[in-house]
């Protein structure tokens, strides 16, 4: 039984040949991923996506896998407020040469935007948004608005 267990598991997350996998991101976490990576198809991206996979850590978790492609560290760092037991594994040629935990940034810049409507980074001056991390979610730097670790896929601002 637990063989075929393995196997199924196998065949629903393939490796991939060169890029980046996203593994143990927290359950219901995978669409957000792709949302702040910008991917929705429309570039033709190979992207493998795993949802609600077993695992032994986290009982329920998801994964991306996206080839030919590595994560920047501003991506990296909002990945870290969404899913912080996240890891970071970079292949080449079918091979794991590179496999991190994500750690969780003092700040994100520029990859949200503030829920504030009267915020100075809404307005139209040059000011990009800057954001503290805090152990629940993040601070607007600018004007101090809260944004709850729910509500971060919401504001998402990346392209």
């Amino acid at each position: 039984m637990n063989d075929t267990d393995d196997s199924d598991r196998e065949l629903r997350v393939s490796k991939i040949r060169n890029g980046t996998v996203i593994d143990h991101l927290a359950a219901g976490q995978a669409l957000n991923v792709l949302a702040l990576l910008g991917i929705d198809g429309s570039g033709g991206e190979s992207v493998s996506v795993g949802m609600n996979v077993p695992s032994d850590k986290l009982a329920k978790k998801d994964i991306v896998k996206v080839e030919d492609r590595e994560l920047s560290q501003s991506e990296v760092d909002v990945l870290s407020v969404i899913s912080p037991e996240a890891t970071i594994n970079i292949i080449r040629e079918y091979d794991v040469i590179e496999k991190k935990r994500i750690e969780r940034p003092e700040a994100v810049t520029g990859v949200l935007s503030c829920p504030n409507r009267n915020c100075i980074t809404n307005a139209d001056e040059p000011v990009e948004t800057r954001f503290v991390v805090l152990s629940d979610g993040l601070r607007c730097d600018y004007c101090g608005e809260i944004v709850r670790e729910d509500e971060i896929a919401t504001h998402l601002d990346v392209s």
